[in-house]
């Protein structure tokens, strides 16, 4: 009888323990201050999902159906922002009404094709890492400015982004808001796709460094200005140093660091790209195949074939709004 009892008591206190041992399911809860609601099929975001954040005004529906994801998106980010209008960048945040396509089935082709809006983030807005702002010399070169640099306040926020005339929020470097937002506790977190289909992520220890080095030489060009209709500035360019200001300042060299020129590496078996706090910051190519739907035009800078970076533009720019 008593060995029946021990027996029992086991059993019970097993039990229990099998209970509290079962991991459980928890709610995703949000503050006061946000009324976001979010659904997928997945715990990841390479199935379908929803974004509505009544907070913000985001509206992102992802579908995907055999080989396609489809984002029919307001391209509202679903986190705070700088204020804009602002004294470097004129332009106010509206929705837009856009609708992408990216292949579920990537097609890597090791051969780099250049692009000027290289993906979109899970929230629905582009990534663009180059600028509209030309310098231009009456001796003949232009010098396309880079997003972060000291020459020109182009009104960036603390995502690194700011507004194009029409409205458009878009980010130039690591979308602080977005890693925040969908940050998995992991190393790499899961920040967009690209236009060829493979995945963006960013590395919270910067575990992957980019393979640009600045040129070592010295610029050319006599009297250069920088103007867009509301301001015009005269920019020393002739014998300075390259600093990383513009885009020719900048070279590729390939096997310096771990990413390649567009600022991507295999992973697993897989091949993904990277957003880095170090340039290019956002890749300005696309390694895989891919139908170019955004705004197009020659890659800034008159480069060499291939080259993400480096060289002169070739023609004068027309005059257009700031921080397009």
């Amino acid at each position: 009888m008593k060995k029946f009892n021990i027996a029992l008591v086991v059993i019970v206190v097993g039990l229990l323990c099998g209970c509290t041992g079962q991991k459980k399911k928890i709610a995703h809860n949000h503050d006061e201050f946000s009324k976001l609601e979010i659904t997928h099929d997945h715990s990841d975001y390479f199935g379908s999902y929803t974004l509505n954040d009544e907070n913000f005004g985001t509206k992102t529906t992802v579908t995907v159906q055999g080989d396609k994801r489809t984002m029919v998106t307001n391209a509202i980010p679903n986190h705070k922002t700088g204020a804009f209008p602002n004294q470097g960048n004129p332009n106010t945040i509206s929705a837009q009404d856009r609708t992408y396509v990216f292949s579920t089935k990537p097609v890597y082709t090791g051969k780099s094709k250049w692009v000027r809006e290289p993906g979109v983030a899970l929230n629905g807005v582009k990534f663009e890492p180059g600028t509209a702002e030309v310098v231009v010399c009456e001796s003949g070169e232009n010098y396309r400015v880079e997003a972060f640099q000291d020459l020109i306040d182009l009104g960036l926020d603390f995502n690194n982004a700011h507004v194009q005339p029409n409205g458009a929020y878009h980010y130039h470097g690591t979308p602080t808001g977005v890693i925040e937002t969908f940050d998995n506790q992991e190393d790499l977190v899961h920040v967009g796709f690209a236009h060829d289909g493979f995945p963006i992520y960013y590395s919270k220890s910067n575990a992957y460094k980019p393979s640009y080095r600045i040129v070592d030489d010295n610029r050319s060009g006599t009297d250069c200005t920088y103007s867009n209709p509301k301001v015009s500035i005269d920019v020393d360019i002739d014998h300075t140093e390259q600093d990383g200001t513009f885009l020719s300042d900048w070279e590729y060299v390939k096997g310096s660091g771990d990413l390649d020129e567009c600022n991507g590496t295999e992973l697993n078996g897989e091949y993904i790209y990277l957003v880095t706090n170090a340039y290019p910051y956002v890749g300005r190519c696309l390694m895989g195949e891919f139908t170019e739907s955004e705004r197009r035009g020659p890659p800034p800078g008159g480069r060499r074939p291939n080259a993400p970076g480096g060289g002169h533009p070739g023609k004068r720019p027309t005059n257009r709004p700031p921080n397009g």
